[in-house]
């Protein structure tokens, strides 16, 4: 834990809000869920924000090119980590496919992180 006035401490404080107050632990399979999914989500936000712009007002076509890429890449192991979880009976198949829905939507795993954190705290519960 960061003391209060170290120059970190407001930024863990922005991070334990952009989690909802209950950061995900990658100990657990839905914690792993909710990982890719931020990551996947950012990546998402970045190719349709600020990638595109640029390729279609800048005239600048490699940012989609190397973004599109690492958004497929980081969506193809959102999709493994998702069929992890399910594979191991941490995610229901209804929650699973939610999930993946929500992939495909802007903002749709930032939307969907709540829910997922009240799964990984009963995966926690359970292994406790």
């Amino acid at each position: 834990m960061l003391l209060k006035g170290h120059r970190f401490f407001y930024g863990e404080i922005a991070i334990r809000k952009w989690f909802n107050g209950l950061m995900p632990d990658v100990s657990t399979a839905v914690g792993k869920v909710r990982i890719a999914g931020m990551i996947e989500g950012t990546s998402f936000l970045l190719l349709m924000g600020i990638a595109m712009p640029l390729k279609y007002f800048a005239n600048f076509p490699e940012a989609v090119k190397w973004t599109g890429w690492a958004h497929g890449l980081l969506f193809i192991l959102l999709c493994a980590v998702i069929l992890l979880a399910w594979v191991r009976k941490r995610l229901s198949i209804q929650r699973a496919a939610l999930a993946f829905a929500a992939s495909l939507i802007p903002f749709g795993p930032f939307l969907l992180d709540r829910k997922l954190a009240e799964d990984e705290a009963r995966e926690i519960k359970n292994l406790a």
